[in-house]
């Protein structure tokens, strides 16, 4: 096989006696928008014999013709001439198609809005352009494929972008990796449906199929098929309909439509032929001594189709074994790419009466029903999200395309538009939420949930729980301020809350392999770790992974000045180094400042920017170091001049103007327990935006971006080698350049798709954990065999507040209890 060329794109084309189409075909591909260095031309003469090889080579002697002996078909055809090619991305054109001079470049375009598209669809009108080709794709419950709107008039028809099940061979691309991944076209098939077998295996590896409207290509449809016979265009359509859904439905659907299907071909064999089946019957009298009866060749040929389908019933029987294997997505998360399933596709005589009777006998428009996918999340969901509701907004996302997700707030919820359903309940809602328990198949869930709603303690739906964000350890840091009391109960309710949910629940994320480790530790001193969980799954990755916070693959895109120019005291020409994110007390964004304040007595353009220091969480109050943060830089000089400081919280759906505006970004931490285990989701937008960076070291980020060159690490608290950072990633042009080429390398790695791969895994096969019977005997028992002292829940409601306040009267005297009074009514207002 040819070394495959990055960047290159093969079209193939699969001559049979048409050499003068596909000679007009070529000078077509010839005016494309496309370097010619780029263009690879492969020509299949698919065993003509009649001298079409020596006359396309005299016509195009800058394409490539490779000849076959024999008439492999299209399929065929077509794998002969992708192992041939050595393009990156391969392109199928019919040898009576012309290109549209955007053909190729809106094709790659296409691949390049997301990594996960494997293939993508171009749009065909016939050859004037005024009549659909091919707009969509659409699937019967008997494994015929179709084109929606084929014939229609084109104007106004297929300008959307949209998921497909297939493209017509006639103009279609894949990426190579991926069509050797699935090996190519079926070359059983021969002919006919060929495409739509391809597309379907694909999409159940879980790659997108996606059609571009701005890919056109026209064909000229001179039906050469009909001269060969009709009866031989039936015989391939009716077999390979039974192949392609034989080797790609899932049982249950396949248990249901095959016995349909089959049946279903039999009666249109006798349609076609105008026959009366009951002709055998004892009770017709007539042609008794004949021993031959006349039968046309169109009802024969579905009789012989259904005779090569158990022909071929071994081989396919192999490859149905692979596909379903390797098969990563359901049947109810590809039924919408199937479009209209009851399209009868035919109307012969009796036909459609015996369809009604087969589709209600086997119910095989009853759908499978979507697994049921109930997120919950704490935090607001609006245009201002902050880290969990981001999290829990794209798993939602991630999710949606192949189930059915509702996503749950228990704050705030604006008005927004989502492909998945969105809802708000009341924290202590049991009623509400014991309607949303008994819905769900999958509950996921971050924070306190579990300890909010009983249902949810008790449950027997499948538990996915988001331990991303070390909340206790957390607090040992945002506690630090408050009376030991204070501080020893809000670490220890975090922990007991974090221990219930590692107790009860099924599968869990972390946010890296720091993590993983910490994690694992919790998990083997509650007796998760055990033979029941161990014996089939000794790296334990169906009881934690690794699904690290993530970033968008769309590139973010300028839309509005924000900072220079625009924000008094930042010029268009001044060098902005920004905080993304929110500042919290267990971040060290003075030395940052004193840094900065230094660095700007040698570089007076340099600016700084805190973009969040009011958190979009009512419940969040503004931390102690934001005021601190801010004092300093008055007494520096520095606010205003060269620190600024965000009022309020960046919009997520604008922030990328705040990052695109930004020349490096920062993040600054103390070296302790909660920097180890941390993820720093801003260093996310970092990559997202090209940014290069300067942070402390000991946390997860800080190696990644020490191996990779992705920035400049420096010591903790070191405010000199901070200056001495800041002013290289700002200033020194060729380690930046290195920087950013190393950030987009990188970055792929965080791509939302990537990073949430183990839980769409997970929902496609869900199941309990191995040892969760285990876990349903008695808490006393379990505790008392443990040795363990019993595990506290962190109550809500009247009783939770009453003792909260008693706690804090004595601990903390009544000034502070009427403080926090307060501030309470203020947050409910």
């Amino acid at each position: 096989m040819p070394i495959i060329r990055t960047g290159v794109v093969s079209v193939v084309l699969v001559n049979f006696r048409g050499a003068d189409d596909t000679i007009e075909a070529l000078e077509h591909l010839r005016q494309v928008d496309w370097p010619a260095e780029r263009l690879e031309v492969i020509v299949v003469e698919n065993g003509s014999a009649d001298g079409s090889a020596a006359r396309i080579r005299e016509a195009a002697p800058w394409a490539i013709v490779v000849e076959s002996s024999e008439n492999r078909g299209f399929a065929g055809g077509c794998n002969f001439g992708v192992n041939a090619s050595s393009g990156e991305f391969v392109a199928f054109l019919n040898s009576d198609a012309k290109p549209d001079s955007q053909w190729i470049r809106a094709a790659i375009d296409t691949f390049g809005e997301d990594s996960r598209i494997g293939a993508v669809a171009s749009k065909v009108l016939d050859w004037d352009g005024d009549l659909v080709d091919y707009i969509d794709a659409g699937l019967t419950w008997f494994g015929m494929g179709y084109k929606p709107l084929v014939g229609w008039p084109a104007h106004g028809e297929g300008t959307d972008a949209k998921d497909v099940l297939f493209g017509t061979g006639s103009a279609m691309f894949v990426r190579r990796s991926v069509f050797d991944e699935i090996s190519g076209f079926d070359e059983r098939f021969f002919m006919f449906f060929e495409d739509v077998d391809l597309g379907w295996r694909l999409n159940l590896r879980g790659w997108r199929y996606r059609f571009s409207p701005a890919s056109i290509a026209f064909h000229k449809h001179h039906g050469s098929v009909s001269k060969f016979g009709s009866f031989k265009e039936t015989y391939f359509l009716e077999r390979n309909a039974l192949f392609a859904m034989y080797k790609n439905l899932g049982q249950e659907q396949l248990d249901k439509a095959l016995p349909a299907a089959l049946l279903l071909a039999a009666r249109r064999a006798v349609s076609r032929g105008g026959l009366e089946s009951s002709e055998f019957d004892f009770r017709n009298p007539g042609g008794d001594a004949e021993g031959a009866a006349s039968i046309g060749k169109d009802s024969l040929a579905g009789l012989f189709a259904l005779d090569q389908f158990v022909e071929h019933l071994a081989s396919l029987t192999a490859s149905r074994d692979e596909i379903q294997g390797s098969r990563v997505r359901s049947d109810a998360s590809m039924l919408p790419l199937f479009r209209k399933t009851d399209a009868p596709s035919f109307s012969g005589p009796g036909f459609l009466e015996g369809y009604e009777s087969l589709i209600h006998a086997f119910g095989v428009l009853d759908a499978p029903r979507a697994t049921r996918i109930l997120i919950l999340t704490g935090d607001p969901l609006g245009v201002k999200l902050a880290g969990p509701a981001i999290r829990a907004w794209n798993m939602a996302l991630a999710l949606s395309s192949e189930h059915d997700v509702t996503l749950v707030t228990l704050s705030t919820l604006e008005e927004l538009d989502a492909p998945f359903t969105l809802k708000k309940l009341r924290p202590g809602d049991n009623r509400n939420f014991e309607t949303l328990e008994r819905w769900a198949d999958i509950i996921v869930f971050q924070g306190h949930a579990m300890a909010i709603f009983d249902a949810l303690q008790h449950t027997d739906k499948i538990v996915v729980v988001d331990i991303y964000d070390p909340m206790h350890l957390e607090q040992l840091e945002q506690g630090r301020e408050l009376p030991p009391a204070t501080w020893q109960k809000q670490v220890a309710d975090a922990t007991a809350v974090l221990n219930e949910q590692m107790t009860k629940g099924d599968f869990f994320l972390c946010a890296s392999e720091r993590q993983r480790h910490f994690y694992l530790g919790q998990l083997a001193a509650l007796g998760r770790i055990n033979p029941a969980t161990y014996a089939s799954d000794p790296d334990l990755e169906s009881l934690i992974a690794v699904a690290p916070f993530g970033l968008s693959s769309t590139p973010p895109e300028h839309v509005v000045s924000v900072l220079k120019g625009v924000r008094p005291g930042i010029g268009a020409d001044d060098k902005v180094l920004l905080w993304a994110g929110g500042l919290y007390n267990w971040f060290d964004p003075k030395t940052l400042i004193k840094a900065v304040a230094d660095l700007s007595g040698r570089r007076p353009n340099v600016r700084l920017f805190f973009q969040g220091t009011k958190h979009p969480h009512p419940g969040v109050p503004e931390m102690e170091i934001v005021s601190q943060s801010r004092e300093l830089a008055r007494s520096l000089g520095a606010l205003d001049h060269s620190v600024f400081f965000n009022e309020s919280w960046v919009e997520y759906s604008v922030r990328q103007n705040f990052l695109l505006e930004a020349d490096a970004g920062v993040s600054t931490h103390f070296s302790h327990v909660e920097t180890t285990f941390s993820f720093r989701t801003r260093i996310l937008d970092y990559l997202w935006a090209e940014l290069p960076m300067v942070v402390t070291e000991g946390d997860s980020f800080a190696e990644l971006i020490a191996a990779e060159g992705l920035g400049i690490v420096v010591p903790a608290t070191d405010t000199d080698a901070l200056s001495v950072a800041l002013e290289r990633i700002l200033f020194d042009e060729e380690f930046i350049a290195e920087a950013v080429s190393n950030i987009r390398r990188v970055r792929e790695r965080f791509f939302w798709e990537r990073t949430l791969s183990p839980l769409v895994d997970f929902a496609r096969n869900p199941s309990h954990a191995a040892d969760r019977r285990a876990l349903e005997v008695p808490k006393t028992s379990l505790m008392r065999a443990s040795g363990r002292a019993p595990m506290r829940r962190k109550p809500y409601g009247i009783r939770h507040d009453v003792e909260l306040a008693l706690h804090h009267l004595r601990h903390s005297g009544p000034r502070a209890v009427a403080t926090k009074i307060v501030n309470r009514l203020k947050r409910r207002a």
